[in-house]
């Protein structure tokens, strides 16, 4: 089977019986792994708790948690409980999320990002080995601490999501698997340079990290045009109104004049302006949208562009057709 992977749709939209009931059914359709988003809603750990108790060969992730609001021995005990609970299946995907929500949600400083994962990376492996943490960073200086009880692995591997050039080169160096948002079918390899810059730093090849990139995903056979809409919706709010970061992302990708006429349109509050200006291109560029026929396509071409584990991103209010849809279309096993 080919590989694949899922998020879980919006958990505040989706009710505890019927979360269990979806990662039930990913489970039997044969998606590798399924990755928990965690923005200002529900705690991505305690939600993979749940479904760690309610699956048995699923891969479950956090897609992602952030380097901020928790301290890295707590990322480090909750995924060493994780990964008990689960019997070894946890994947830690780890992030700096943005200035907006680390400052305005969780009232921290977003100082340093890049260096922070860094530390966060060096010190949950070195928790998750066993050995005693003695660590002296920019960010943390620990000392003689040791987890105190032992998971089923020394090594969870750790993913690390990253949109701009200095983070991305980073990822290469440290971590196991890197998960880029928004990423190019067509342009992709801009990212994948700065990825392999920083594997050969450290002295890896790339074909040592996954690469597992997170594409914003809506089926509908019997209403495609419907499907696109909601992904077009979805794209043009993080394009225009998230930041700077994923309008500079569409920028390096070669869609300058686009990527500004959207955030100019949202600035002014002209919202469904914006959701028009995205066109078809950059739509289908960074996105899984339309019928089955449509995505499948697409998908196999980011496939032939190197993706080793493409993440089906479930686009903002989906609803219950297209969810079934988009979930039968990509699943390994019918």
């Amino acid at each position: 089977m080919q590989r694949i992977a899922i998020t879980q749709p919006r958990t505040e939209d989706l009710p505890r019986s019927e979360a269990v009931e979806f990662v039930q059914r990913i489970d039997e359709l044969g998606y590798e792994a399924l990755w928990v988003p965690e923005s200002w809603g529900r705690d991505a750990f305690v939600t993979l708790a749940l479904l760690a108790c309610n699956t048995k060969r699923l891969h479950l992730g956090t897609g992602i948690v952030n380097v901020f609001s928790r301290t890295p021995g707590v990322i480090a005990q909750a995924a060493a409980t994780l990964d008990e609970l689960s019997g070894g299946r946890f994947l830690l995907g780890l992030g700096t999320s943005g200035q907006r929500v680390i400052e305005n949600w969780h009232g921290v400083p977003y100082e340093k990002p890049i260096q922070r994962t860094r530390e966060y990376i060096d010190i949950v492996r070195l928790a998750l080995s066993g050995e005693r943490v003695n660590y002296d960073g920019q960010f943390f200086h620990l000392k003689d601490f040791r987890l105190a009880f032992k998971p089923p692995r020394a090594r969870i591997p750790i993913y690390v999501a990253s949109l701009g050039p200095l983070n991305t080169k980073m990822a290469g160096e440290k971590a196991d698997g890197w998960m880029p948002t928004y990423y190019s079918r067509t342009r992709g390899e801009v990212q994948l340079r700065d990825l392999e810059e920083g594997a050969k730093a450290a002295g890896r090849s790339l074909a040592e990290i996954e690469v597992a990139p997170y594409l914003i995903s809506c089926v509908s056979e019997d209403d495609p045009a419907a499907a696109r809409a909601l992904a077009r919706a979805h794209v043009a709010y993080y394009v225009g109104g998230m930041g700077v970061y994923y309008n500079n992302l569409m920028r390096r990708y070669g869609y300058v004049e686009e990527a500004a006429r959207i955030k100019e349109l949202w600035e002014k509050g002209d919202r469904k302006g914006a959701v028009a200006a995205l066109p078809d291109a950059m739509l289908d560029d960074v996105s899984l949208a339309g019928s089955p026929a449509h995505v499948r396509q697409r998908l196999e071409e980011y496939r032939a562009r190197g993706v080793t584990l493409p993440i089906v991103a479930l686009a903002h209010g989906v609803p219950r057709d297209m969810l079934r849809a988009t979930i039968e279309t990509f699943a390994p096993r019918g």
